[in-house]
């Protein structure tokens, strides 16, 4: 997975609290079994129309948030069934960090293991942004993992944590496979003296 340091993005406020999984990606969306165009999915029943036409009343289609990489929500974001799919459509659509004062447990663990960066910050915090957006257009925010700080160019910061090892993946973009490969030669080393019982095919 990419390796998640520091970045500036712009950033889209979801004024939403419970946002479940079926909500960030409907399960028609589900049959994917590859990661790529899933964003297309990404609050399907909110972003579209029964006709298929956008909703110009629903944030990610406005003009003003087109780019956006940082989306800003408010509490329990990522509730609902475990589908990573959530964290895969997420990302596709361009998103690498969500903010919200809380987010179910499952959907922040395989936000992490995805390189896609759950930011948890007090509700008063989550409420500043929202009114910082309002206030400037093209609202961005610097996100800095290594920090673990959010900060703006008008002088407001604010700090998260991160468990020590799932800090240390992202910074390094080390998912589960990767994790593995670090140990390679051990496996080899290993599988060289355990070899089958049975010829290999």
């Amino acid at each position: 997975m990419r390796a998640f340091k520091t970045f500036t993005g712009l950033v889209a406020p979801l004024d939403k609290a419970n946002v479940d999984t079926d909500q960030i990606i409907p399960k028609q969306f589900l049959k994917a079994i590859v990661r790529s165009g899933l964003g297309r999915g990404l609050f399907f029943d909110w972003r579209y129309r029964a006709d298929g036409s956008e909703d110009p009343a629903f944030v990610l289609n406005d003009p003003r948030y087109k780019g956006a990489s940082v989306l800003v929500a408010r509490a329990n974001f990522g509730s609902g069934s475990s589908r990573e799919h959530a964290v895969w459509a997420l990302d596709d659509f361009g998103f690498r960090a969500v903010i919200a004062p809380s987010f179910a447990d499952i959907f922040r663990n395989n936000a992490m293991k995805n390189g896609l960066l759950p930011v948890i910050l007090s509700a008063a915090e989550v409420d500043r942004i929202f009114v910082m957006i309002g206030e400037h257009p093209g609202y961005s925010l610097t996100v800095d993992l290594d920090n673990q700080t959010v900060r703006d160019a008008y002088g407001w910061s604010a700090r998260f944590e991160v468990e020590p090892f799932a800090r240390k993946c992202l910074l390094e973009g080390l998912d589960d496979i990767g994790l593995t490969l670090m140990h390679e030669s051990r496996i080899a080393a290993y599988e060289a003296a355990h070899p089958l019982p049975y010829p290999a095919r």
